[in-house]
């Protein structure tokens, strides 16, 4: 089910929040007999030729931003400040590759600097979590000329991890950068790709693949009232909490299935649209785990809010060290998230919906 080469192509696509161009390319490439849009922001909306307009609307959902770095400031040595785009752990940063993507479009590639022990004080030494504002991007210059002139690198130039996507067919583990949230983008195209010769669905289906999620939900709160859907399933690569917890603890571990998100910061789940997901995981023989988040967020915050309100399902595929430059996820894992998808959607009908939006 899972699709290696749209995953390939979603991870190593460039694509920080702000800067998705390149994500809205690979994803109207697989959206193959769909009705295909993009907006001003970078957000994409794909609709099944056989929609009607006449039935309720589900909207599915995932964010095609990544976390990722923006060029504040070059200083006399050729040094490169930068901000981020999105949540990072400043531990996480130091020393390792970025790719640059200068006014022309070229990728120019840097190091971010990480002082050797050799020159550190004690209390360097001491500290786990280095300060950003000294953190700085090096692409092998010596001078701020250079950068500018040689580099053509600008104020204001998007940065992003320097990572290649890797399949490992002997054990389905799958290794790439931005796996939140293009995984969730492959799920939303192989739904709609499974979904599209089907003219006896009870639903018209609409992706909404949001830009700027990183940054505040931002996409979302713009295809949520484009779409204006009466209840809505949002993909997300959500954390893996398998390394940290007990086996009766964690709620999001490799190889355990999709990830049934009833809580999180930003919205509590429609119980009845939970329940719905539920049994026809059971009937199908989905593996799928329940989560209560007590923190991060996802678009639900956003669309559930939207019109007289959204029921929202929220399905995440289990990724170890989002917000790194490094995730691994399960590409059984993947398949149980799409399967899920398509049995809740071919199967919503009247009786159903009703009892989900609470009629």
């Amino acid at each position: 089910m899972a699709n290696i080469n749209i995953i390939r192509d979603l991870s190593n696509a460039f694509g920080p929040s702000g800067f998705e161009e390149d994500v809205v390319q690979v994803i109207k490439k697989y959206c193959v007999g769909m009705d295909v849009t993009n907006d001003s922001m970078h957000n994409v909306y794909a609709r099944l030729k056989n929609n009607t307009g006449k039935k309720p609307v589900i909207m599915l959902d995932a964010h095609t931003d990544e976390v990722g770095f923006i060029v504040q400031s070059i200083n006399s040595k050729g040094l490169i400040s930068f901000a981020t785009l999105g949540g990072w752990v400043t531990s996480n940063i130091p020393a390792h590759t970025v790719k640059i993507k200068n006014s022309k479009g070229e990728l120019i590639t840097g190091i971010i600097t990480s002082k050797p022990p050799h020159f550190m004080t004690d209390a360097e030494r001491a500290s786990d979590r280095p300060d950003i504002d000294y953190l700085y991007i090096d692409v092998g210059a010596t001078s701020r000329k250079e950068v500018v002139e040689d580099f053509g690198i600008e104020v204001g130039d998007p940065v992003m991890p320097d990572v290649t996507f890797e399949y490992n067919k002997k054990n389905g583990i799958l290794r790439g950068k931005a796996f939140d949230n293009r995984l969730g983008c492959m799920c939303i195209i192989e739904t709609l790709n499974a979904l599209k010769d089907k003219a006896d669905l009870n639903v018209d289906v609409v992706g909404a693949f949001a830009a700027q999620e990183e940054v505040g939900m931002r996409g979302a709160t713009v295809t949520s009232q484009v779409v204006a859907p009466d209840l809505a399933i949002v993909f997300e690569g959500s954390p893996a909490d398998d390394l940290y917890f007990d086996e009766f603890t964690a709620q999001c571990a490799l190889r355990k299935g999709v990830q049934i998100r009833h809580m999180d910061q930003s919205y509590i789940s429609n119980t009845e649209f939970i329940r719905f997901a539920k049994e026809q995981a059971n009937a199908s023989g989905i593996k799928y785990q329940s989560a209560v988040r007590k923190r991060g967020s996802t678009n639900a915050g956003k669309i559930h809010l939207e019109g007289k309100a959204v029921p929202v399902l929220v399905l995440g595929i289990p990724s170890r060290y989002v917000h790194t430059h490094y995730n691994f996820c399960a590409e059984e894992d993947i398949d149980a998230t799409i399967n899920l998808a398509i049995e809740v959607i071919k199967n919503l009908n009247e009786e159903s919906l009703n009892r989900i939006m609470r009629k």
